[in-house]
C-alpha cells in the first residue's frame, strides 16, 4: 500500500513539474487556432469612378428653380429625363423651359432634346431648338421687341441671360431677320455678335418710313 502511494505521489509531482509547459502549449495552440479562423479585416477599396450611365429616370416631369426670395426663376418640362452622375447633368427628351429674369424678361425654350446642368442655370438644346424672349416695356417706358433664336443647336445660360451657338442660327428681332454661322447674344447688354456668313433682312417700321400702316 505504501509503495503504491509513493508511486502515485511521484507521478503527481512529475505532472506538476510539466504542467506550466503543457498549459503554455495549450494556450499557444489555442491562439494559433483563433488567428487562423478569425475573420479577415476588410481591405480598403478604391471607390469606383462614376460611369456615364443614368442612375435614375423621370417621366412626364417638371423641375422648378426659385430665387432666394421665393420667386420662380425657371421651370423645366420634359417627356423623359435621365440623370448622369459622372457629369451631374440631366438629359431631357422633348424639353420645354420657361425662365423669368430679375429684369422681368420671360424666356421660353423648346427642343427635341436638352441637356441641363445640376442647378438648371444652363441648358443645351439639340434639334429644332427655339429660344424666345417675350417683348417687354422697360422702366423707362421703352419697348423691347420680341426676340427669337432658331437653330439645330442653341446653348442658353439662364443666370447670365446669354444664348450662344457654334452652328448656323436664325435671329428674328421684331420684323427683322438675320442668319449667321455662329451666335453670341448677351441680353443684359443687348448685343448680338453674329459671325461667319451673316445675312440680314431689315423691315423699316411705318413710323421710320413716314408711311401709314395698312
Amino acid at each position: 500500500m505504501s509503495r503504491a502511494w509513493n508511486l502515485l505521489r511521484n507521478a503527481v509531482d512529475r505532472a506538476t513539474i510539466y504542467l506550466p509547459i503543457i498549459l503554455t502549449a495549450a494556450v499557444a495552440l489555442g491562439t494559433y487556432w483563433l488567428v487562423r479562423n478569425a475573420p479577415k479585416l476588410l481591405e480598403p477599396t478604391v471607390k469606383a469612378a462614376p460611369t456615364h450611365e443614368p442612375d435614375y429616370f423621370m417621366r412626364g416631369f417638371v423641375i422648378k428653380n426659385y430665387l432666394p426670395n421665393g420667386d420662380l426663376r425657371s421651370e423645366l418640362h420634359g417627356k423623359e429625363g435621365r440623370h448622369y452622375p459622372d457629369t451631374d447633368t440631366t438629359e431631357v427628351d422633348e424639353v420645354r423651359v420657361r425662365s423669368v429674369s430679375p429684369q422681368g424678361y420671360t424666356t421660353h425654350a423648346t427642343a427635341n432634346r436638352g441637356l441641363s446642368n445640376s442647378d438648371g442655370s444652363e441648358i443645351q438644346l439639340f434639334g429644332n431648338a427655339i429660344v424666345i424672349r417675350d417683348p417687354v416695356v422697360g422702366p423707362n417706358g421703352k419697348a423691347t421687341p420680341r426676340l427669337e433664336f432658331r437653330g439645330d443647336f442653341l446653348h442658353a445660360f439662364l443666370d447670365t441671360e446669354r444664348v450662344t451657338s457654334n452652328k448656323p442660327v436664325t435671329l428674328i428681332r421684331g420684323t427683322d431677320q438675320f442668319t449667321a454661322d455662329n451666335l453670341d447674344y448677351d441680353n443684359l447688354s443687348g448685343v448680338a455678335n453674329l459671325t461667319g456668313r451673316v445675312r440680314g433682312v431689315l423691315i423699316p417700321s411705318a413710323a421710320a418710313s413716314g408711311g401709314k400702316p395698312r
